[in-house]
């Protein structure tokens, strides 16, 4: 399963319930979760702990809108557009989290 978190994890608890809830899968970090995926960040240990359980990917595009694609936490890989379209038909079910 492809989880898609779109809200900032340090204004918003989407990334905390997906943690919480999913057993598995793939997850894919959009718009301002983006920021949840950058070193030195008040999450970063729970991203690094997650990704033993959980693939971590995160959408290029939006890092760099933000400034950040310099900052990216070893092991989360980036994903352009396209990525992201493999992503979704590559799983069999996604899910957004809100």
């Amino acid at each position: 399963m492809l989880h898609i978190i779109n809200k900032s994890p340090l204004t918003n608890g989407s990334l905390d319930c997906c943690l919480r809830v999913a057993e598995s899968g793939a997850i894919l970090l959009i718009e301002d979760a983006v920021y949840g995926a950058t070193k030195g960040s008040a999450i970063e240990g729970k991203i690094r702990d997650a990704m033993g359980q959980f693939k971590i990917h995160v959408l290029l595009p939006d890092l760099e809108a933000r400034g950040l694609a310099d900052r990216i936490i070893e092991g989360v890989t980036t994903v352009d557009y396209g990525g992201f379209v493999e992503l979704v038909a590559g799983n069999k079910n996604c899910q957004s989290w809100l």
